[in-house]
């Protein structure tokens, strides 16, 4: 006998409940089909409620700062009275597969701010998000005005927050040589914003600034991405954090670059699902990811489809046995 489902007050979400957001996260975490099943329904049931969220990635290396530098910005948020939302991508245990650091114990939420934190493990992405951080960036989206993503910074994330969020903070500190070493992997190519933390040494920042503006000087974007030397520790250039964060999103809306760039989210992890489910010959036979987009277009309930690609697939004459 399948689960039943659980409750889950959709009224309640939308009314930012901190109970009701735990339930659903708890929901979109439990592994078994069915209760997948119910998860996905519900991100079906919120798809016709506003998506004014801001998506916001925070990566770069361990020890960077870039939990101190997030309490920072939830303090920003609170007293703009701003609902916010932080996704912590932590390490995985290797026995348990849950969060290691737990870096809600890093950010301080104020008293009866609209704020909710949750840790989600990397599991086998290394340094990436994980199935169940992807679905819960889709749900809170539905709910807040910003979410941001923090990763823990190798590897992987750098990719995957490009695929997740709508503006993307890359976040180095001045005598690590980070710079550099971003520069020569091609990661400069992503972040939105370029934050030099840990910025209190004057001299070591300039260094560091200059490294970032040269490796950016030949670049010809509609979006001229700001490069600012901050520090959580003191609240240097915080506000002007918030502000560039803010700009890039104002700059999205302006330029109605925005809804595309929602859409490509969707199908990304909408493709990375259907590879998960059906694996790659699966994918193959839908059309790639072009055909999950056709398949998804198709769908009056779109989340909940991803569930029934086993019928879709025997229709194609080609099913994968499942083992178990």
């Amino acid at each position: 006998m399948s689960p039943q489902r659980p409750h889950i007050d959709v009224a309640a979400l939308l009314r930012f409940e901190r109970k009701s957001i735990a339930a659903a996260l708890n929901l979109l975490e439990d592994r078994r089909p069915a209760r997948q099943a119910h998860a996905l329904v519900l991100l079906d049931e919120l798809t016709s409620s506003p998506t004014p969220a801001h998506i916001v990635g925070i990566t770069g290396p361990p020890g960077v700062g870039k939990s101190s530098l997030i309490a920072r910005l939830i303090e920003i948020a609170a007293r703009e009275d701003r609902r916010l939302a932080v996704v912590a991508v932590d390490p995985s245990s290797k026995v348990s597969g849950g969060a290691l650091l737990g870096d809600r114990g890093r950010m301080q939420v104020p008293p009866h701010a609209p704020v909710y934190i949750r840790s989600f493990a990397a599991r086998d992405r290394l340094g990436g998000l994980s199935r169940e951080a992807f679905a819960a960036v889709f749900l809170l989206r539905h709910l807040c005005d910003v979410v941001i993503v923090e990763t823990v910074g190798v590897g992987q994330s750098e990719t995957d927050i490009a695929h997740i969020a709508d503006t993307v903070v890359l976040v180095v500190q001045p005598f690590s040589g980070d710079v550099l070493q971003f520069i020569k992997a091609g990661v400069m190519e992503i972040p939105d914003i370029l934050a030099i933390n840990k910025a209190d040494d004057e001299a070591l920042a300039r260094k560091a600034m200059a490294d970032v503006k040269a490796a950016l000087s030949l670049e010809r974007q509609a979006w001229s991405r700001p490069v600012l030397a901050v520090s959580a520790a003191t609240n240097l250039h915080l506000d002007e954090l918030d502000a560039a964060i803010s700009a890039h999103h104002h700059h999205l809306l302006t330029n109605a670059t925005l809804p595309t760039q929602r859409a490509e989210q969707t199908l990304a992890w909408a493709t990375s699902e259907v590879l998960h489910e059906v694996g790659r010959r699966g994918l193959l036979t839908l059309g790639g990811p072009e055909g999950v987009k056709r398949y998804w277009d198709q769908q009056p309930a779109q989340w909940s489809a991803l569930h029934r690609l086993d019928d879709l697939l025997r229709s194609l004459s080609w099913h994968q046995p499942r083992t178990e």
